[in-house]
């Protein structure tokens, strides 16, 4: 199969089959009001998967969940996930209808070249999705 059409075709089948993918060009803003945000009520242990509108990775250990009715999960991971931050996408896989706490999630890499593909990186647990406010 030729690559340029493999690639397409795996994101295709990964995003219908369950499995989850993210990606932010814009993530890298000099932005930094979202190290200000404050917590706006008790952590869950996990978010419904048809309420995720957008995600954005902050650092390797920050992940801001952008969910339906304008809300912000923010989800600490417990231990720092290599090349997170730098990559700034990732993907998941559950056979559930909520990404939860017991869930991982899989840093994607940019392997260059002309063809754009993408490689796995790091595998790293979630932790808990706590509501935050991020100042305007």
């Amino acid at each position: 199969m030729n690559k340029k059409i493999m690639i397409p075709a795996l994101l295709a089948a990964l995003i219908g089959g369950g499995i989850g993918f993210t990606e932010h060009a814009d993530a890298r803003s000099k932005d930094k009001k979202w190290e200000l945000a404050k917590p706006t009520g008790e952590p869950v242990n996990c978010i419904n998967l048809s309420q995720i509108r957008n995600t954005r990775v902050r650092n390797d250990k920050i992940i801001d969940f952008y969910i339906s009715n304008r809300k912000i999960m923010r989800n600490e991971l417990p231990y720092s996930c290599p090349s997170l931050g730098f990559e700034e996408r990732f993907l998941y896989k559950t056979s559930l209808s909520q990404l939860c706490s017991v869930d991982m999630i899989t840093v994607l890499h940019s392997n260059g070249g002309f063809n754009g593909g993408l490689g796995l990186g790091a595998s790293c647990g979630l932790g808990k999705f706590q509501p935050m406010e991020i100042p305007k």
